[in-house]
């Protein structure tokens, strides 16, 4: 039989067990290239595009709009037009979401938890790639900022992302207030779970203290990647930061959090629901209070650590959200000399979500030497 090949719901995060067809972004018939944003899926988290692994000819789509399904689950069917309808179908009939999934998914939605400096941090890990990546979130989020990231980087490397203090299910409390501090408790953390070396990926806040790290602590660092990063310029938007510390209800929060989106659809109420569960956990307020006013206070960044990467010699990868919101784009221009620069259009703060099929190939780029 000539070779159908199967369209799934994609595994978006560790937490993912389902998700919902919003709508088909192709039409049956369609000639489909690598990368191709095929249909668009919702999960608890946020909204996403599956982007197309294999090429092919779009014969059929076995999954509606509306429709919600477990990961996995068939979603629609590529094939050459020399394969047969009846070979379609039959292979749609006996179509079986791999019976493993559902123990890998309880498997690997079990998040660890380490002690480090007094501080209980949860952690996850993925891959077992001979290189290790560590990715950073920025300021309020946490690990699942990456949902889009980390199995496609997994596939070759090790993969370990964090929640930082004060952020997530990390406890509620800060090693410092400074990028020097916070970095050095990464350091900590590398320790506490056995790693030597990793190539660092920092969003916004995040970005700035891998850049701090790769300076105080360079035998511990391969590469670095910044994505929409703070420091490497002076501006912040403090509208943002302060809005996010105040917003107590899903109304007050919702413009501030679209404003980390150039397409503001994105933002969905499970998005806004887990924000305020976060927010009004005992302490939350406070820390983020302490690490505005330490690193953005009065809409300026008080650190730039970013700007002095080239004298580390080491490999720096720069992406940016063209119609980032928050800190500026322009700000790219500002990396070390020695840096590959990208600046994606149709993108926000958030460029690693919107525009993650794109981020993943320049940080698989970046981090394979290439």
């Amino acid at each position: 039989m000539a070779a159908i090949t199967p369209i799934v719901m994609p595994k978006w995060g560790l937490s993912m067990r389902e998700g919902t067809v919003n709508a088909w972004l192709v039409d049956e018939g369609a000639r489909i290239k690598v990368g191709d944003r095929i249909v668009e899926v919702e999960t608890d988290k946020i909204s996403g595009e599956v982007e197309a692994a294999d090429p092919g000819l779009l014969r059929r789509k076995v999954a509606s709009a509306g429709q919600t399904l477990p990961v996995k689950a068939l979603l629609g069917v590529m094939a050459e037009a020399e394969v047969s309808d009846q070979d379609i179908q039959a292979f749609i009939v006996s179509y079986v979401v791999p019976a493993e999934e559902a123990e890998e998914a309880a498997l690997e939605s079990a998040y660890r938890f380490s002690k480090v400096d007094g501080i209980r941090v949860r952690h996850a890990r993925k891959g077992d790639g001979t290189a290790t990546v560590l990715f950073l979130h920025g300021f309020g989020g946490d690990l699942d900022n990456w949902l889009f990231n980390l199995d496609a980087l997994a596939d070759r490397n090790t993969v370990l992302a964090l929640d930082l203090p004060g952020h997530g299910q990390s406890d509620r409390k800060l090693p410092g207030k400074t990028l020097a501090a916070l970095a050095r408790f990464v350091v900590h953390f590398l320790d506490a779970v056995e790693v030597a070396g990793v190539h660092l990926v920092g969003h916004s806040m995040g970005g700035a203290i891998a850049a701090q790290m790769a300076i105080d602590h360079p035998r511990r660092v391969e590469s670095v990647a910044l994505i929409s990063s703070a420091g490497l310029g002076d501006e912040i938007n403090s509208g943002y930061t302060e809005g996010f510390i105040a917003a107590q209800s899903r109304r007050d929060l919702k413009p501030v959090v679209e404003q980390l989106f150039a397409n503001p659809e994105l933002v969905n109420r499970q998005l806004l629901d887990d924000l305020l569960k976060y927010k009004r956990l005992d302490g939350v307020t406070e820390i983020l209070t302490e690490l505005n006013q330490s690193l953005f206070g009065q809409g300026c960044q008080s650190e730039q650590p970013g700007r002095r990467l080239g004298e580390t010699g080491k490999r720096v990868l720069v992406v940016w959200g063209a119609g980032d919101r928050i800190i500026p784009a322009r700000h790219a221009g500002r990396a070390a000399a020695n840096a590959v620069v990208k600046v994606i259009e149709g993108a926000g703060h958030m460029v690693q979500m919107e525009k993650a099929g794109e981020v993943n190939n320049l940080l698989k780029q970046h981090i394979a030497g290439a």
